[in-house]
């Protein structure tokens, strides 16, 4: 029997519409324009007592938006950081366990994932206050509640109250689930929370309420007409309801107080597919508060999704079928149609609890994600908004990807696809685009909405020349996506900024650092100086490494090293001594100058969970005397990877009678001076894979470098040791 045919039965009564459509008087498409009604707009907004940012319920992605507008006039805060609480307001334990560690362990993965450029919170980097400092993508999660208090007296009015399968059905005289919670009840109730349990208040912590299905939170007095997370299927009702708001209590001046908390309200609006605990008239769709339909795989981009429409002859003939003849109809044309994506679905199904609704707190998460970058951008609600009041999500809505994996088919099950575009800390999860402010300030690369930000440095070296001659470097080559933002002067007024380019040319010459692009002065509307394009001459010949380093408008800076070979005179030969400034001397130099002595290095394994050092790199400290190349290994036992089943090439050099290694890691090393730096060492694919599954392993750090001489350089070499565990 399918899921529709179940659902007809006489105790899964199904929602009028799809009544309508097994009786023959509502076709697939007239549904879902009723259910797909025009978008509310996601503004920040007064409705009753309080001012809220709201998430919009739709059908189909509408951008209502002035992105071009998008600013922080009065550079009114944003948030630097923020711990993390989660509190499940949940006294009749209607949230499912499993629920809870899925949005827990997302809650989680978030955390660890901060700092990494891959992650979609890193645009957020690109918006500062008048401290000039970036809104932080550095997230804590510090942890998770059940505020077991009772529900007040309902202080609102459901427009679509909801039955339980254990309840007495309400054609039978019983009465609906009705609790109705006004958005001043649930300011009230977090408050005494955050009061009674000592919790931190202040701009450094945010705070997420969340309700179980059953839950009703009006901002209003609710009914037909209130602004509610739920809603019934006439218009009004549709485009006053919202999938979930933030706000903050108490915020006192407009750079908030001591007092203020930070807080987002997520009502369950999952919907209920899969879920066995609701009778079939609540079994919804929740697509409407995720990517509203729209499949991000179309021949034509983003699209949405819909099925085969019946032919005239099919119209027809669907009154004529029986109960399980429409059904089959009905089901085939909702696994076609639009849909939600559930990464983390339990396929097969049913799941421990009996039934397949797993998978519905992916929807939910993805709410918490909007509400996490639009409270910081926008914590009190009068920091980063366009024109017309929209926030960072706001601009992006319903845009999800690139897509990383997962599959865009329906599970016939949980009426839900797989896919999925965000990767944090090993947990796969579909979380809307955000808005990318430097797309509106630049055409390149002029990308509006990203799921993760690009920072990679680039310039080709040109080929062998003269010295005494001139050498161009073309930083502009690099790919970089916040490359635009805005800045506040000392006096508070928004201003232009831009990345920045910094050159070491290798030679001992002063770095040359500005932004792009061109040749000084600037042109109006860059800032001066430029350095994204430069230009060098060498006055001695021999092998010089040119650095460059970018730094993005969100404080985030990667480098790269590129070799220049210079023909001519070595600085030795011309009298002015070996190894000019970071220059790789010619033939003759040690003569002109004497020996260059042997390096000296040291190097250390900083403190790191094994979980970090797998995802981002081993941290490793070094310092050395002098200019060196070279470069790390890093060394597992043999016997170990044997049983663990990694490969990889033996270690050779290493003292006899040693144990065999392989090397698991390696990364080069070269250096212009001496000094102290680090380096992130990157395991092979496949130890990480096997590593990521072990408790602890011991590891050997090998560092070999050679000094610059170019006849018979001087080789050390230094062997650290140092235990990880997860």
């Amino acid at each position: 029997m399918t899921i529709f045919a179940r659902l007809l039965s006489p105790l899964a009564p199904l929602s009028s519409i799809w009544r309508r459509i097994l009786a023959g008087g509502l076709t697939l498409a007239g549904a879902a324009a009723l259910l797909g009604a025009a978008p509310a707009g996601a503004v920040v907004t007064t409705i009753g007592p309080v001012t809220v940012g709201l998430q919009p319920r739709s059908g189909a992605y509408a951008s209502a938006g002035e992105p071009k507008s998008f600013a922080n006039p009065a550079g009114s805060p944003v948030l630097h950081g923020a711990g993390v609480y989660a509190i499940y307001w949940d006294p009749t334990d209607h949230y499912w366990s499993e629920w809870q560690r899925a949005i827990d362990t997302y809650f989680h993965d978030a955390g660890e994932a901060s700092g990494q450029l891959s992650s979609v919170f890193a645009v957020d980097s690109q918006y500062t206050d008048k401290s000039n400092r970036p809104a932080s993508y550095a997230q804590t999660f510090k942890g998770a509640a059940v505020d077991e208090h009772a529900y007040p007296a309902s202080g609102c009015t459901d427009p679509d109250p909801f039955e339980l399968v254990d309840q007495i059905p309400l054609e039978f005289g019983g009465t609906p689930t009705a609790v109705c919670l006004t958005s001043v009840q649930v300011a009230a109730e977090l408050e005494a929370y955050v009061t009674s349990n000592h919790l931190p208040k202040g701009l450094g912590d945010v705070y997420y309420v969340l309700t179980p299905p059953g839950v009703t939170v009006c901002l209003d007095g609710g009914g037909k007409t209130g602004h509610c997370s739920d809603h019934t299927n006439e218009k009004q009702s549709y485009e006053n309801s919202f999938c979930s708001y933030h706000a903050a209590i108490d915020p006192g001046l407009p750079t908030g107080e001591a007092n203020t908390i930070v807080y987002a309200v997520i009502p369950w609006v999952a919907g209920g597919y899969g879920d066995g605990d609701l009778v079939g008239i609540d079994r919804t769709a929740g697509w409407e508060c995720q990517d509203g339909g729209i499949n991000p795989s179309g021949k034509h981009g983003y699209e949405l999704e819909k099925a085969k429409p019946r032919t005239e002859k099919e119209e027809e003939e669907f009154p004529t079928k029986d109960k399980e003849e429409k059904a089959a109809i009905v089901e085939r044309e909702v696994l076609e149609g639009p849909h939600e994506e559930e990464p983390n679905q339990k396929v097969p199904c049913p799941e421990t609890n009996g039934t397949c609704d797993y998978g519905l707190s992916d929807l939910i998460i993805n709410q918490i994600s909007l509400e996490q970058q639009n409270m910081v951008t926008d914590p009190l609600l009068n920091a980063w908004q366009d024109s017309k009041h929209f926030e960072n999500t706001d601009e992006c809505r319903f845009l999800f990807g690139p897509v990383d994996g997962g599959s865009v088919s329906t599970n016939p099950e949980t009426f839900a696809g797989t896919l999925y575009d965000q990767s944090l800390a090993g947990g796969n999860y579909y979380l809307n685009d955000a808005f990318d402010l430097a797309a509106e300030r630049l055409p390149y690369p002029g990308v509006a909405c990203l799921n993760n930000v690009n920072l990679v440095p680039k310039f080709t070296a040109p080929n062998t020349v003269n010295s005494g001659e001139i050498v161009g470097f073309d930083g502009m080559e690099s790919d970089i996506a916040l490359d635009a933002g805005i800045g506040y002067s000392a006096g508070g007024s928004p201003q232009p900024d831009y990345a920045t380019y910094t050159w070491n040319f290798g030679d001992g010459t002063p770095e040359v650092s500005g932004y792009a692009p061109g040749s000084a002065p600037c042109e109006e509307p860059w800032l001066s100086p430029c350095a994204g394009s430069v230009f060098h001459s060498y006055e001695y010949g021999g092998t010089y490494q040119v650095t460059l380093t970018v730094r993005d408008v969100g404080g985030n800076t990667q480098s790269i090293t590129e070799p220049l070979t210079v023909d001519g005179p070595s600085a030795s030969t011309a009298g002015a001594g070996a190894g000019a400034a970071g220059a790789t001397p010619g033939a003759g130099a040690a003569a002109g100058h004497g020996a260059i002595p042997t390096p000296i290095a040291a190097e250390a394994i900083l403190r790191q969970s094994l979980r970090t050092a797998l995802r981002k790199g081993l941290v490793v400290s070094y310092s050395v005397n002098e200019q060196v190349a070279g470069h790390f290994e890093l060394l597992l036992s043999r016997a170990v990877a044997h049983r663990l089943g990694i490969g990889g090439p033996l270690a050779t050099g290493l003292p006899a009678g040693s144990p065999a290694e392989i090397v698991v890691g390696k990364e080069i090393l070269v250096t212009t001076k001496g000094g102290r730096s680090a380096v992130h060492i990157q395991f092979s694919r496949s130890a990480a894979a096997r590593l990521a599954h072990v408790h602890k392993v011991s590891l050997m750090l090998r560092l070999i470098v050679r000094n610059a001489a170019t006849v018979s350089p001087a080789t050390t070499t230094v062997v650290t040791s140092a235990t990880l565990t997860h």
